[in-house]
């Protein structure tokens, strides 16, 4: 369940083959990349969850649901400081046209 991002990995999230559509830009692909690894995580949780009500209500299931949890708020608050802090960036470089 390692859905770390790092340079490397957000850089590996990025198409390739180029832009999904006519108008992406690597602000939107950076929105992507986050967007898939909360999805990752979303799903992380909810296998968890899924256990957990089947009945594997150990501790360490408990405790690992929880850590999971955590670790979503954390990935969702990395990715809305670094969608925001690059919008205005992107947003003072046009004023300074």
């Amino acid at each position: 369940m390692s859905n770390s991002i790092t340079p490397t990995t957000l850089a590996t999230m990025i198409p390739v083959s180029g832009p999904k559509s006519k108008g992406s830009s690597w602000f939107e692909a950076m929105a992507d990349a986050w967007g898939q690894t909360l999805d990752r995580q979303a799903v992380d949780i909810e296998d968890l969850a899924t256990r957990i009500s089947g009945g594997d209500d150990k501790p360490a299931t408990i405790t690992d649901l929880s850590a999971q949890t955590l670790r979503m708020g954390f990935l969702s608050t990395s990715a809305h400081t670094a969608i925001t802090t690059a919008g205005e960036a992107l947003k003072s470089m046009a004023q300074k046209s």
